[in-house]
């Protein structure tokens, strides 16, 4: 006998948990043609399989301790089937709204993305033909946040634009592209990475600029611990830079995440898809911290982490 239970969180996938009477427990995905948003947002089903594509790929680079196991694919149903993380587990994001960042989460939480990053590299010939397809990229990420953001916003827009510019022609090493705290399970002090379907290989500068915006936007709502999530977005910085900094692939690699920064913070306050814990009126301010920041762009990431949230001060 088993048991099955629906899984929520996502905007993108319908989720059952199957747990069976010898212990075994299964998390079957089907991915959604509209996504569960209040704007018209669509994209095709099959990237269910890029995502599997990626759960294979993931065990390798990253270890697989830190990916579900891949179990089986429907190309006829769009289905993924994957092992369930054990319980008990916690949410990252869950974790991060209700306490004070932990430097050991934050340390591990880097150290994910340069393995993605960095081991990715060392087998870049093969993934730029099996992740070549940036097509999800741009209709999950690229245009739903940065080129929404641009049509709500006329005065950042020439800024986004050249960023999705810069970033259609960076084709580097493997991107996760969803790399946030809402996708990690914490399970025995083991950060294990979830949901998969936009990896593909182009600019490893997103995904930094991408789970930046979540701390910096998690310092911006939760003030009473605004100096903690400061720390933090430093702590993951300072353990991501240096071991990916000199990379051969790395190049103008910080400029680009502060890019990135700065457009996924408009693009949680105005694409598609905004932050559902920011208030309106939260972000509207965190609309106008960014725009003051694209005006006079900060020199340094740890620059601009310090002024976006000293900015912020300015309306409350």
């Amino acid at each position: 006998m088993s048991r099955c239970t629906n899984l929520h969180g996502g905007v993108s996938n319908r989720t059952v948990r199957v747990d069976f009477a010898d212990g075994d427990s299964w998390v079957i995905k089907q991915a959604l043609a509209k996504l569960r948003v209040s704007a018209d947002w669509f994209s095709d089903p099959r990237r269910i399989h890029i995502e599997a594509e990626g759960l294979r790929w993931l065990a390798r680079l990253i270890g697989p301790e830190s990916v579900p196991a891949f179990v089986y694919e429907s190309h006829d149903q769009q289905l993924l089937v994957m092992t369930a993380v054990p319980d008990p587990h916690v949410n990252f994001k869950e974790l991060l709204l209700t306490s004070a960042p932990d430097p050991h989460h934050v340390e591990e939480f880097a150290l994910l993305l340069t393995l993605l990053h960095g081991n990715g590299y060392e087998h870049h010939e093969s993934l730029a033909q099996v992740f070549a397809d940036v097509s999800f990229f741009e209709n999950l990420r690229l245009d739903p946040y940065y080129l929404h953001a641009a049509r709500q916003l006329p005065e950042a827009a020439p800024f986004l634009a050249r960023l999705v510019e810069g970033t259609r022609k960076r084709r580097l090493t493997l991107v996760h592209g969803d790399f946030s705290p809402k996708n990690i399970l914490i399970c025995n002090g083991r950060l294990i990475l979830l949901d998969h379907e936009v990896i593909h290989f182009g600019d490893p500068a997103f995904d930094v600029g991408f789970s930046l915006a979540h701390l910096l936007s998690k310092a911006h709502h939760l003030r009473h611990r605004r100096r903690a999530f400061t720390d933090a977005s430093l702590h993951y910085w300072n353990n991501y830079m240096p071991r990916c900094g000199h990379a051969p692939w790395a190049g103008d690699l910080e400029a680009w995440c502060i890019d990135h920064t700065l457009g996924c913070l408009l693009a949680r306050s105005a694409g598609k898809s905004p932050l559902e814990y920011l208030s309106h009126g939260e972000r509207a301010a965190q609309r106008m911290t960014v725009k003051r920041l694209i005006d006079n762009r900060p020199a340094s990431m740890p620059d601009l982490i310090k002024h976006f949230t000293d900015l912020l001060d300015d309306y409350e």
